[in-house]
């Protein structure tokens, strides 16, 4: 009775969260990680899963320049994944995290970049090595290229192939996709690194996928989707 009562609250975080990132409701996503983070004596599956909602949090106060907030839920989602990686809990995915978060250290002093962007491409290798088959760690791979500046290696075709094989592998498990809010993000990923590259068709057709799968997914609607249409037209 207690393990149903467990999966019922796992599926209501997940409900939440991605009822949040489709309605651009970041402060809804807030709430829920403060609310995990107060429940004592988490299992290390429910912290893996807070540790993935602090990481999309994270990226979202970056992407905005909120970096006093992002240094704040960075340093509590370190000592969650520190947990983790003491308990050898999901080793291949733990690293993939490990790299995420030297990423996001750059974000917010890029001149640490040589010393943690060296790190970070460590522990995306190692996630890989540990489970060649990581999604997650083929996302990593793929913001190190997209965001590394072309002088040091970066590629941003390189970055669409590493996104494109974390969505084939993610693809082959459609119950994990379904309602989940890191396949969405993926898929936009994809879309604007389309973009970049000015392949405006695939991106064109990346957003209609997404669309089709969420109508009122506000960002792409609004934003995303428009801003193309008006790069199609010059």
């Amino acid at each position: 009775m207690l393990f149903f009562v467990s999966m019922q609250v796992n599926a209501s975080y997940k409900t939440e969260i991605y009822s949040a990132y489709i309605n651009n409701r970041m402060d809804q996503w807030k709430s829920v990680i403060d609310r995990m983070d107060a429940i004592a004596n988490k299992s290390d599956e429910l912290l893996l899963e807070l540790v993935n909602y602090q990481y999309g949090y994270i990226g979202y106060c970056l992407g905005f320049e909120k970096k006093n907030e992002a240094k704040k839920y960075l340093g509590m989602a370190q000592k969650n994944l520190d947990i983790l990686d003491r308990n050898k809990y999901s080793l291949s995915v733990i690293n993939a995290y490990k790299s995420a978060f030297y990423g996001f250290r750059i974000g917010l002093n890029p001149i640490t970049a040589p010393v943690n962007g060296l790190k970070s491409m460590d522990c995306a290798k190692t996630a890989l090595k540990l489970d060649p088959q990581n999604w997650f760690g083929y996302v990593q791979h793929g913001n190190i290229q997209f965001y590394m500046p072309s002088t040091f290696g970066g590629s941003k075709k390189e970055a669409l192939e590493f996104y494109l094989k974390a969505r084939e592998l993610l693809e082959k498990e459609p119950d994990s996709v379904a309602g989940n809010w890191n396949y969405m993000s993926l898929l936009i990923v994809i879309g604007q690194t389309y973009t970049y590259l000015k392949d405006y068709d695939s991106a064109q057709k990346t957003y209609n996928y997404i669309l089709n799968l969420e109508p009122g997914f506000t960002y792409v609607r609004d934003d995303l989707y428009p801003k193309l249409l008006k790069k199609m037209e010059n």
